[in-house]
């Protein structure tokens, strides 16, 4: 077997499918189907709050509905918003410390108001067994406020309905200094009879993210139910309403960097749901046993509600501190969970002490190639010696070209004189491919990278290299399009890519030689939308890769020539 063969096999193949899935995956058309609902007035045997939509809703821009509602205004050190008091919904949240474009003004908005044009929110509320006529608060419900108006870390809100028939509904809503809103919702019964209420929380959101599906990122629905992660795509809840029971999990709706969660009170069996309706889409929950309201009682009920940027530590430490299940898992780590997570905390560690992403990517690069020094060593002494044997090996090919028995008898023995493995070559491209696919992975989906800079023109690791080639990297003021797009971290990892090539064997077949020299050409163009921070990697190996393999061949000989 040609080790050649092999090696840029396994190059093309993985960025070729990564490339493919990421950058020329045609869009999934979005199909609706129509559900049988139940509201919430239902028979409780199958708990639900898939609610009825039989009215055409009129769509705002968000300041004019923000504008037009009476609000309670939420801030700490980062996210700054308002909750509205009809529905007493969570709905109006951007976050402080991140920008919607880089080096722009404007702050990332994630949640936004009923009846807007993209609205996203989260509600709470109780449902009843259908049984009595009980006047419930509703999403058109107004709240009054019980005291203090500006929801705080220090300050938490109550909001307060009566619902003229001797219930009291209230919600007491407290903030952390992140992303955490605790929610104790409690009904107070003043007549003299006894009723049944189940607690539920919803995520509501309008439309789909913006651009197009990348398959190593999912965005939608997750949720953990028991020890199992779920995820489901959009276009899967289109087709199909998944729903799950569980005591013990969390569920939510998650963007590339964004997260709503909701987190049912502990130790209480519930039926999860996701549902797709009138292009709306719903994560939610409801507690599946009954709490029992006495006459002259009272009943509570507490809800974790989470609206978050998926910063790894933030998500971590509330997995921890609040022994929610695999929390952590609303980032998504891939496949190579074990291998792409601790990767991320080495990178951030040396991101910490240098003050830069780049050079942390630089340093890690250098470690692998540390770390398999070794095993480097042992297939560039045989790569060399096949590029030295390489004469004999078409003196042999050339004298038992009539003979393939003779001449495999023969090159095996070549092999075992000079100890050379022919395949060895492939060891270093396939220690190369995990790390690969974990920076690949990590830099596409952890936060922290998103708008790291590196030196000069790189102002994004996260992002493609902003030059080409084709404007002379900035001289000719002419915006090339997209696929024209090939800048100089690209080139420089096509070159060093050209010259590793020129210092490993020439395959014999000279068809097979020239399909070979076109290689760094090809992938330096499938490369170049990756982010650099991926290229830059890649550079840097090829880099010390091209220093260990000359320094070994300077010093390799053979018997045989």
């Amino acid at each position: 077997m040609d080790f050649r063969n092999v090696l840029m096999a396994i190059v093309l193949s993985t960025a070729v499918l990564i490339g493919w899935a990421t950058f020329f995956d045609a869009p999934i058309v979005e199909q609706q189907t129509t559900e049988k609902t139940i509201s919430k007035n239902q028979d409780p045997s199958s708990p639900s709050i898939d609610e009825e939509e039989n009215k055409i809703e009129n769509e705002n821009t968000r300041n004019d509905v923000i504008n037009n509602t009476k609000r309670v205004n939420i801030e700490n050190e980062n996210i700054k918003g308002s909750l509205s008091l009809e529905g007493a919904i969570i709905d109006d949240i951007l976050f402080k410390n991140y920008k919607e474009e880089l080096g722009g003004e404007k702050n990332v908005t994630f949640l936004n108001p009923k009846n807007s044009s993209r609205e996203y929110f989260i509600e709470t509320g109780w449902a009843s067994s259908g049984k009595e006529n009980i006047k419930l608060p509703l999403l058109d419900t107004i709240w009054q406020i019980k005291g203090n108006s500006n929801l705080t870390p220090n300050n938490p809100v109550i909001l307060e309905w009566d619902n003229g028939d001797n219930l009291i509904f209230t919600k007491k809503i407290e903030l952390d200094n992140k992303f955490l809103f605790k929610i104790t919702q409690s009904i107070k019964n003043n007549s003299n009879k006894s009723y049944q209420f189940y607690p539920y929380a919803q995520i509501t959101k309008k439309g789909k993210p913006d651009g197009m599906k990348i398959y190593i990122l999912h965005e939608g629905f997750l949720g953990v139910f028991g020890d199992e992660l779920k995820e489901e795509d959009y276009e899967d809840i289109d087709k199909e309403k998944f729903t799950i029971s569980s005591s013990k999990g969390w569920l939510g709706i998650t963007d590339k960097y964004w997260l709503t969660a909701i987190v049912p009170e502990k130790d209480k069996e519930f039926k999860a749901e996701f549902i797709s309706k009138n292009k709306k889409y719903r994560a939610n929950y409801i507690i599946k046993e009954a709490s029992i309201l006495n006459p002259n009682g009272s009943i509570t009920n507490k809800i974790d509600a989470f609206v978050a940027a998926k910063e790894v530590h933030v998500i971590d430490n509330y997995a921890e501190k609040l022994n929610i299940e695999k929390f952590d898992l609303a980032i998504d780590w891939g496949w190579f969970y074990f291998f792409t997570k601790p990767l991320f905390f080495i990178i951030d560690y040396f991101f910490k002490l240098t003050g830069n992403f780049g050079w942390a990517i630089v340093i890690i690069t250098a470690l692998v190639r540390l770390i398999f020094f070794p095993l480097a060593n042992y297939s560039f002494k045989s790569m060399a010696k096949m590029k030295i044997l390489q004469p004999e090996m078409l003196r042999l090919k050339e004298l038992h070209k009539g003979d393939k028995v003779k001449l495999q008898q023969e090159m095996m023995a070549l092999y075992k004189r000079e100890k050379v493995n022919p395949i060895s070559g492939c060891l270093p491209v396939l220690i190369q491919i995990p790390f690969f696919f974990a920076i690949y992975k990590m830099l596409y989906v952890t936060l922290e990278m998103r708008h790291q800079p590196f030196f000069g023109w790189i102002k994004d690791l996260s992002e493609r290299d902003p030059t080409s080639i084709f404007n002379l990297f900035g001289l000719i003021p002419w915006d090339p399009p997209t696929f024209l797009m090939i800048g100089a971290w690209p080139i420089l990892m096509g070159l060093s890519m050209w010259v590793q090539q020129k210092l490993n064997p020439t395959p014999p077949d000279p068809i097979q030689a020239k399909i070979f020299m076109f290689f760094p050409i090809f992938l330096t163009i499938i490369l170049a939308p990756f982010p650099s921070g991926l290229v830059i990697y890649w550079t840097v190996n090829n880099i010390l890769t091209i220093a260990q393999q000359w320094v070994i061949m300077r010093g390799t000989k053979v018997k045989t020539v």
